[in-house]
C-alpha cells in the first residue's frame, strides 16, 4: 500500500470516526504496512487483521479498539 492510499483510507476513517454515516471504516485487512508511517493516527475500531506492521512507526497511534488480531511483526 502505497503512502497516498494510507493517507486516503486513514481519512476516510477520521470521517467515518466523526459521524459514521460519512466516510469508510478502515479495513486494512492483510494489508502491508511494513514502514508506514502510522505515528499519531487514529486507528480506532479499525481492522488491522493479519497486517504487516514491521517497522511501523505507531507512536502515538490510537489502536483503541482496532482488530488486531494475527498481526505480525508488530514491533512494541
Amino acid at each position: 500500500m502505497t503512502q497516498e492510499d494510507l493517507k486516503a483510507v486513514l481519512a476516510a476513517h477520521s470521517e467515518w470516526l466523526a459521524d459514521n454515516s460519512k466516510g469508510a471504516k478502515a479495513n486494512l485487512k492483510g494489508a502491508d504496512l511494513s514502514n508506514a508511517d502510522l505515528s499519531g493516527a487514529d486507528l480506532s475500531n479499525a481492522n488491522l487483521s493479519g497486517a504487516d506492521l514491521s517497522n511501523a512507526d505507531l507512536r502515538w497511534a490510537n489502536l483503541e479498539g482496532a482488530i488486531i488480531f494475527d498481526t505480525w511483526r508488530l514491533k512494541r
